[in-house]
C-alpha cells in the first residue's frame, strides 16, 4: 500500500494509476525543475554539448534511481547514448537550461557554455554551482519520495527474466585456493618439524615435550588445521554461489524469484539444482560433501565443541567418556557418531569432487564460472546458454564477446 492507502498494481508491467498522488507528490519536491523541452534558440544545443561538470553533481543519488525517476516514472524526454555518455536528461530550473547527464565518470548536473562563441567547454559561472546545490537537493529529496515506486518496479522486475545475476565464482574460488595451497605448504613445514624431533633420541618424554613446545611444532600444527578448515569453508562458499550460476546455464532457472528461492534455500538444494543425482559420480561426490559440510556446520557454526560433536564427558570405570550431540533421529546423545573431521581428507574429496566436474559433460561451465560476466537470465528463455554449453569452445568464445561488450559499456564506448 502507498501511503494514503493506495494499491499497487502487481499484475502488469504499467506504472500503475494509483501512483498519479505520488506522482504529485515528487513533481512538487521536484519545484521549479522541469523537462527542458525543445530549444528555445540556435544556440542551445551547441551551448548544452559544450556543457561542463557542476558541484551539485557530487550530491546527487545513485545514477540508476534518479534514472528511473525521471525517466521512467516522471516521464521526463530523454537523450540517447553517445560517447562516454549513457543518457542525458535536458531540465529547465527557473527557466534556466541544465542537464542531468550519466558520464562515464558518473552522474552529473551539467551546465550549458552560455558564450555563442564558445569551442569548447568552460567553467560554470557561480549562477550555475548555486544552481546545481539547489537541484541537487531538490533531487534526492524527490527520489526519497519515489521510494514506494521503485519498490514496485524491483518487484516487477524480478518476475520476469531481463536480470543479471552477479558472478563472483572466480575470486571465491581463488579465497579457497588460497588457503588449500596455503595449508598443503604449512602441513608439509609441520611434518618436517615433527620428523627431526622424532630423530632426536635418548630424551625423557619431559624433554620431548619442552623441545617441542619451544620449537613451536605444536602452535605450527593448530595454526595449519585452522587454515585448512578455512579452506574448507571457503569451498563451500564458492560452491553455494557458483551452483546458482550452474543451474541457470542448464536453464533450470529463468527469472529472479527462482534466484532469489535458490539463493535462501541450503547446500543440499543447490547442489541438487545444479548437479544430477541420478550420475553415480555426483551422487557419490553429494554423500561424501554432505557429510564434510554436516561435520563443518557443528563444528564451527554449532558451538565448535569438537570435531566429532562431543559436548560432554561423563565419568565411568573405564575414565572420561565423551558424549556426543547427534545430528539427527530419536537419540539426541550417543557415544559414538561420524568420524572425526579430518582437514586432509577433506580437502582430498573436494579435490576429487573439483576434478570430475571439471571432467563431465558439464566442463563448459568452467570458462564463464572463471570469468566475471554475469548469470543473464534472459540467455535462458532464448536458449543463447543452452546453444554456448554445447562445448568449452562455444563457451569460451561466448564470454569472450561478453567480456569485450561489457568492456565497451563501462567505457560507454558505443
Amino acid at each position: 500500500m502507498l501511503a494514503g492507502g493506495e494499491s499497487l498494481d502487481e499484475k502488469t508491467g504499467e506504472v500503475p494509476d494509483d501512483f498519479a498522488k505520488l506522482r504529485r507528490k515528487v513533481l512538487d519536491a521536484l519545484g521549479d525543475i522541469e523537462p527542458a523541452g525543445k530549444p528555445r534558440s540556435d544556440h542551445e544545443p551547441k551551448a548544452l554539448m559544450l556543457s561542463s561538470t557542476t558541484r551539485g553533481s557530487k550530491r546527487l543519488p545513485s545514477y540508476y534511481l534518479v534514472y528511473f525517476m525521471f525517466v521512467d516514472f516522471l516521464q521526463f524526454p530523454r537523450m540517447g547514448a553517445w560517447t562516454k555518455s549513457a543518457w542525458t536528461v535536458p531540465i529547465r530550473y527557473q527557466d534556466r537550461l541544465y542537464a542531468i547527464e550519466h558520464q562515464k565518470m558518473g552522474l552529473r548536473i551539467c551546465a550549458p557554455n552560455r558564450d555563442p562563441g564558445a569551442r569548447m567547454s568552460g567553467r560554470p559561472n557561480e549562477q550555475q554551482e548555486e544552481d546545481s546545490d539547489l537541484i541537487a537537493n531538490k533531487i534526492r529529496k524527490a527520489v526519497n519520495l519515489a521510494g514506494p515506486y521503485f519498490d514496485w518496479r524491483a518487484k516487477q522486475e524480478a518476475k520476469g527474466n531481463r536480470l543479471n545475476v552477479l558472478n563472483h565464482s572466480k575470486w571465491l574460488f581463488e579465497r579457497y585456493q588460497f588457503f588449500k595451497d596455503k595449508f598443503i605448504e604449512q602441513k608439509a613445514e609441520a611434518e618436517r618439524r615433527s620428523a627431526e624431533l622424532r630423530q632426536e633420541k635418548d630424551s625423557s618424554d619431559l624433554q620431548s615435550l619442552l623441545r617441542a613446545l619451544n620449537s613451536g611444532v605444536l602452535e605450527l600444527a593448530s595454526e595449519t588445521d585452522w587454515i585448512g578448515q578455512a579452506a574448507v569453508d571457503a569451498f563451500f562458499s564458492w560452491s553455494e554461489h557458483a551452483f546458482i550460476h550452474v543451474a541457470i546455464l542448464r536453464g533450470r532457472i529463468e527469472n529472479g524469484y527462482q534466484v532469489a528461492e535458490l539463493a535462501a534455500a541450503n547446500w543440499k538444494e543447490k547442489f541438487r539444482a545444479a548437479l544430477d543425482l541420478d550420475d553415480p559420480c555426483f551422487k557419490g561426490h553429494y554423500d561424501k560433501l554432505l557429510l564434510l559440510r554436516v561435520q563443518m556446520r557443528n563444528f564451527m557454526a554449532h558451538g565448535a565443541f569438537g570435531k566429532r560433536g562431543e559436548a560432554f564427558s561423563f565419568h565411568s570405570d573405564a575414565g572420561a567418556i565423551p558424549v556426543l550431540l547427534a545430528e539427527s533421529g530419536t537419540n539426541r546423545y550417543s557415544f559414538s557418531g561420524a568420524p572425526a573431521f579430518d582437514e586432509v581428507e577433506a580437502i582430498r574429496n573436494i579435490d576429487s569432487f573439483l576434478y570430475d566436474f571439471w571432467s563431465s559433460e558439464l566442463s563448459p561451465v568452467r570458462s564463464h564460472l572463471f570469468s566475471t560476466v554475469p548469470s543473464i537470465l534472459t540467455f535462458v528463455a532464448d536458449s543463447t546458454y543452452s546453444k554456448a554449453m554445447r562445448s568449452d569452445e562455444a563457451m569460451s568464445e561466448f564470454v569472450e564477446y561478453l567480456e569485450n561488450q561489457m568492456d565497451a559499456a563501462a567505457n560507454m564506448e558505443w
